[in-house]
């Protein structure tokens, strides 16, 4: 409650001429806000998950979620940071008078490959130059499905997993898998990997690890969810959600594959991040429906 009458408080000082709600409980923040301040300015909302499975979730968030369903009509915008994302929520009874997807950008310059970086956090984390690394940035959540993960990097011991994210320090590793646990240098870690995969079984909207591992030039493994597919493009392998057998297969397939092959393929994977999913062109499109365009 206290973080909430600072932020009526700040809305009646400032009477901003733009409200950006923040996920569902930011969006409803945001409509309050707005209300407090008799409307003066546009109301925004903002989605970033996909097909969320609340059963995991506590009862509070549900009643949230259905809340924001009933008032959707209020913002002027709800901005999604996915297609999946907008989609599902028109299912879910979402039913605001406009409808965009901006999809996130990625700061292309602190995501990029480094050679030298790449050797540092190999000798760091004790893997040689010749193994192959698998990358998997999230914390411990059920979206995130780090039990197929681990059972999919178990069977492909050749490869080296590397999990980055707050509760992965306390998963039971395969002998093959590190867990960093939270860490605020991930661009820096991404640089040691080859692939980067995201196992997620739902929920996600624009998986932000993905991209900035493709950012890096690491070949991506992911499931079909959110917009994995459209991310991903021609640059990498979809497989299907909750399936530990396929995701094994897909990264096993890998090890097969000539040098001049992974050369191409990292190439392929930043090329594409940096042609559609920069900060440049999702700043752009936020300044275009915000009316800030030049």
């Amino acid at each position: 409650m206290g973080a909430m009458r600072r932020l009526n408080t700040i809305a009646r000082d400032v009477r901003p001429d733009i409200i950006q709600g923040w996920m569902y409980h930011g969006n409803l923040a945001a409509s309050l806000a707005h209300t407090l301040t008799s409307q003066s300015g546009k109301l925004f909302w903002g989605i970033r998950c996909s097909d969320m499975d609340l059963s995991d979730y506590s009862m509070q968030l549900r009643l949230i979620v259905k809340l924001g369903a009933w008032t959707s009509t209020g913002p002027d915008i709800v901005i999604a940071n996915s297609q999946a994302g907008a989609d599902v929520h028109r299912v879910m009874g979402y039913t605001p008078r406009r409808m965009e997807v901006i999809a996130n950008g990625i700061d292309i310059e602190r995501f990029r490959p480094d050679e030298i970086t790449r050797q540092q956090i190999r000798l760091e984390l004790g893997i040689s130059p010749e193994q192959k690394v698998a990358m998997h940035v999230a914390r411990v959540d059920p979206m995130k499905d780090h039990a197929s993960l681990l059972t999919a990097l178990s069977r492909v011991p050749d490869i080296v997993g590397v999990l980055i994210g707050a509760g992965t320090e306390q998963l039971d590793l395969p002998p093959s898998v590190k867990a960093l646990g939270r860490r605020s240098d991930v661009a820096r870690l991404l640089t040691a990997g080859d692939i980067i995969v995201s196992s997620s079984a739902f929920g996600e909207g624009f998986p932000n690890g993905l991209a900035e591992g493709m950012s890096c030039g690491l070949v991506p493994v992911v499931t079909d969810v959110g917009d994995s597919r459209l991310i991903v493009g021609d640059t990498g392998t979809i497989v299907p959600r909750s399936d530990p057998e396929a995701l094994a297969s897909a990264l096993s397939s890998l090890l097969a594959w000539p040098e001049t092959r992974w050369d191409e393929a990292r190439q392929s994977a930043r090329r594409r991040i940096t042609e559609f999913f920069t900060l440049d062109t999702a700043s752009s499109r936020f300044a275009s429906i915000y009316g800030m365009a030049p």
